[in-house]
């Protein structure tokens, strides 16, 4: 019961030192048309937001379009940083985290 103990301590502390990893890992993800540029940590936090084109011109809708899909995109690479880190902790692979 004791080596139980022990593991699951272990292994809390081994999640806590992945969580101060994530939350240092900055990555940039653009979107697909190339309008937009997200910059984002490992905890999702979303740390810088640009444009790489001049607004002058472009519709709202095509905005709103570029920044869903960057958000989207920086939120998936986030998730499989986290997946890829989790992997390393536990041994196997955790669907969806």
């Amino acid at each position: 019961m004791f080596d139980k103990m022990k593991q699951l301590m272990e292994m809390q502390k081994k999640m806590q030192e992945v969580k101060r990893e994530l939350d240092n890992i900055n990555f940039d993800i653009t979107s697909s048309d190339g309008l937009i540029k997200i910059t984002m940590n490992g905890a999702q936090e979303v740390k810088e937001v640009g444009l790489q084109a001049p607004v002058e011109g472009l519709d709202k809708v095509r905005l709103e379009k570029a920044i869903k899909d960057a958000y989207n995109r920086a939120i998936k690479r986030s998730h499989d940083l986290a997946a890829e880190k989790m992997k390393n902790v536990t041994g196997f692979n955790l669907p969806g985290f």
